[in-house]
C-alpha cells in the first residue's frame, strides 16, 4: 500500500512539474523584448559632417593660446556659426570647491552673464562656453548670440549642450567651463586640464536656454535645435 501511495505521488510530482515547465516556458515566450536605447538629437558623427567645410565669417583669425598663432576661423552655416579649437577650462563664476582662487591661478568670481536670480554662473555645475569679446575680428552679438545661447560642443564622438556662459579675450578662442569639460570625458582641472586640439563647437543661433543655468532647458532646445540645423544645412 505504501508503495502504491508513493508510485502515484511520483505520478503527481510529474505531472505538476510539467505544467509548471509548460507555463514557464510559454512565460519566457510572451515576455516583451527591453527597448532599444533611443538617442536623442542628432549624433556627433551627424553633426560633424554638416562643419566639414568653413565659410569663414571672421574678419580674421584666433590663436588659442597666447603663445600660439592665429589659425582659428569662426565659420558660417544656415542658423549656426562654428569654429574647431582645443579647450581651455573656465572656472570663473561662484566659488564651489572645484573652482576658487586656490585652484584656479586666474580665477575670478564673475562670468560676463548671470543666472536669473543675478548671480554669477556656476562653472563646476553648469556647462557653459566663453566666446572672445568683441572685437574687430568678430563680434558674437552680430549673429543673434547672447548669454544662454545653446553651444553644442563636440569631442571624441560625444556631444555635449551647454551655453553662453562668459567671453574670453578678443584675441583667443577656444574655452569652455569646469562642467562642460567632465560632461565630454576631458580633463577639468583649471591648472593643467583641457585638451590642445579635436574640440567642435556649434552655437545654434536663436536657440536660448531659460533660465540661463537650466542645463535641462539648455539639453531638451539644443537637441530640437540641433536636429533643425542637421535638416537646414
Amino acid at each position: 500500500m505504501r508503495r502504491k501511495l508513493s508510485l502515484s505521488l511520483a505520478v503527481v510530482l510529474s505531472v505538476l512539474c510539467a505544467i509548471g515547465g509548460s507555463l514557464l516556458g510559454a512565460s519566457a515566450v510572451a515576455a516583451p523584448s527591453a527597448p532599444a536605447a533611443i538617442t536623442a538629437g542628432p549624433s556627433a558623427a551627424d553633426l560633424l559632417a554638416k562643419v566639414t567645410n568653413c565659410t569663414q565669417i571672421s574678419k580674421g583669425k584666433y590663436q588659442t593660446d597666447e603663445e600660439t598663432s592665429a589659425t582659428i576661423p569662426v565659420c558660417g552655416k544656415n542658423g549656426a556659426v562654428f569654429w574647431k579649437a582645443d579647450m581651455d577650462i573656465d572656472c570663473d563664476g561662484q566659488r564651489t570647491t572645484q573652482c576658487n582662487e586656490k585652484t584656479d591661478c586666474c580665477f575670478q568670481a564673475d562670468t560676463a552673464f548671470h543666472q536669473s536670480d543675478g548671480k554669477p554662473l556656476i562653472a563646476s555645475k553648469l556647462p557653459y562656453v566663453v566666446v572672445p569679446s568683441p572685437s574687430s575680428i568678430w563680434d558674437y552679438r552680430t549673429r543673434n548670440i547672447k548669454g544662454g545661447t545653446i553651444v553644442a560642443v563636440i569631442y571624441n564622438n560625444k556631444v555635449s549642450y551647454a551655453v553662453v556662459g562668459d567671453t574670453g579675450p578678443n584675441k583667443i578662442i577656444g574655452e569652455a567651463s569646469y562642467a562642460t569639460a567632465v560632461s565630454l570625458g576631458i580633463n577639468p582641472d583649471p591648472k593643467n586640464g583641457g585638451t590642445d586640439s579635436g574640440v567642435t563647437y556649434i552655437v545654434l543661433e536663436g536657440a536660448v536656454a531659460s533660465p540661463i543655468e537650466s542645463h535641462d532647458s539648455a539639453v531638451s532646445k539644443g537637441e530640437a535645435a540641433a536636429q533643425k540645423f542637421i535638416s537646414n544645412n
